[in-house]
Formats: C-alpha cells, structure tokens, sequence
C-alpha cells in the first residue's frame, strides 16, 4: 500500500521515530546536521546522497543480515553518503540490536508510530502491517535515483546491483526535477489568492475523476468491497493530509468515500488542492 514511487522523481518527505522516540523527517536529515540521532555519532546534513534500506522486522534472518551487511559495506563509502535502515520494529528493540551488533555505519530508524515511510514510498504491507524489503537511492537533491523493491520477502536485496547504481549517483550526484507544481503542500498564509478558472480547468483534465464543485471546491468518491476497506483508505489519507498540513473534507457512508479540496484561507482552489488530490490519486486504491 501507499504511493507510487518513480525514479527522477522527488522524494517526498516523511516522519520516523529515532531510539529516543524522537520524529525524524527526511527533510531534517536534508537540511540540519544531526549527531547521534540514533546513538551513533553520524553527522548528515544537506548535501549528502541517501541510500535508504527497508525491511520487515530485525527478529528475522534476512533482515538481521540485511542491516549488517550494509553497516559493513558503508565502512568504504564517501562522507557523501549517508546509510538510512527504517522498519517497524519499536525503537528500543532497534537499539539493542545495533548496540549488541555494533552496528555503527547505518542510522537506524522506526516507521512504527506513523507508518509515514511505508505510506509515501509505497511499501506498506497491509496485510502484516509491515515494510516491504527494499532499497531506494535519494541524490543530493533528493531525487529518486534508483529503486529496488525485493519481490519475495525472504530473499535479501542484489547488494552488487545497489553499489552499481550508487556508483553512477555518485558519478553524477544531482538531478534537477521539472513539475508544474510543487511535491508538498505550503503552509497557507491570509490574502493568498485563488487559482484563475483558467487554471483550474486545465489541471482539471490531468486528474481523473476529480469534479469541480461550484468554482470553488473540487471532490471526488472512491468505492470499495466494504465499509473496512473504506475506512483504511480513511486512515491512509488522514496520514498523509496531517504532514501536508492540508486536511480534506471526508464524508465515509458504508463502502463509500467522499474527499473534497479547497483552500480557506483563499475562499477557492489554490495549487495545494491539486496537489493534495495528486497525492490521494497515487495511493492507487
């Protein structure tokens, strides 16, 4: 479950848990130099390309191995690359696996609380309320760069196939991302204007589904096999609209949900709108 993901896109922010339980952001670690956030002296800042491995439980073989087999082999990477390993194990359960394993190379995090990474990356299990197995390359920029998602959850990630395609980020360690709008939402401030109908109908015709509503809201309802079902996509959405600072309308009958966008403090549609339907439309229920 969650988003879709695409290489040379921007990677889109999220909100783990450190050992201290703590919340952590992709965007902390982009923009403010953090020392042992995790109990490991690691400092990241902007500028630093992010290879980030997920996996299911550390009480698991592959996972065990998985993590320790990176902590290994980040000891021959550049101060230009920051080790990222995020599961659901809680935080105390990860710190005492990487104080009895040593594990000192990789900044282990926890999607627990949130299931924020496994929602944005499209990597949460829904059956097992899990992270699929997974490794996933952020530039300096943080663009996607190369993405990996392990098929069979008891097979390890190809680890030569990840150093290849580091070695070429590293080559080539910034990547510059067109898009007409924004990938995150801005926080609204009084007297921002609404979007010309113009604009409005143009974006229109990008989104699927999506209705305009008397010039001022746009709304669209998803179906599904039952009243659970919808309350899950519920769940998913609220998750997502509570790190954009941009919260829907929702109106849940039975197997049926309504989702309405508009921007208040505008009296209309603004760019966030379109947007927040964006991100919705890519959690492909």
């Amino acid at each position: 479950m969650g988003r879709s993901i695409k290489v040379g896109r921007s990677a889109s922010d999220f909100r783990v848990s450190s050992f201290d339980l703590k919340e952590v952001r992709l965007s902390d670690l982009s923009q403010t130099e953090i020392n042992s956030i995790t109990g490991v002296s690691l400092p990241t800042k902007k500028g630093k390309i992010k290879l980030i491995n997920s996996f299911p439980s550390l009480d698991t073989p592959v996972c065990d191995l998985q993590v320790k087999e990176f902590n290994k082999r980040a000891l021959g990477f550049s101060e230009d690359i920051v080790v990222l390993g995020i599961s659901k194990d809680l935080p105390f359960a990860q710190r005492r696996f990487c104080e009895t394993n040593e594990i000192k190379n990789v900044i282990v995090l926890s999607d627990y609380r949130f299931s924020s990474f496994g929602i944005n990356y499209g990597l949460l299990i829904k059956e097992l309320n899990l992270l699929a197995r997974a490794v996933i390359i952020l530039d300096k920029n943080d663009v996607i760069r190369y993405i990996q998602i392990v098929e069979e959850l008891t097979n390890p990630p190809d680890y030569e196939a990840v150093l290849e395609n580091l070695e070429e980020v590293i080559k080539n360690p910034t990547m510059s991302v067109k898009e007409e709008l924004p990938s995150k939402c801005k926080p609204c401030e009084g007297g921002i204007p609404p979007l010309p109908k113009e604009k409005i109908e143009r974006l229109l015709t990008q989104y699927r589904d999506w209705q305009l509503v008397e010039d001022k809201k746009i709304s669209k309802e998803f179906r599904f096999k039952d009243f659970g079902e919808a309350k899950y996509f519920l769940d998913l959405v609220s998750i997502i609209a509570e790190e954009q600072g941009h919260h829907p309308t929702m109106s849940l009958i039975y197997n049926k949900l309504k989702i309405t966008l508009t921007t208040h403090a505008a009296g209309g549609l603004t760019e966030n709108d379109f947007i927040m339907a964006k991100i919705i439309d890519e959690l492909g229920y």
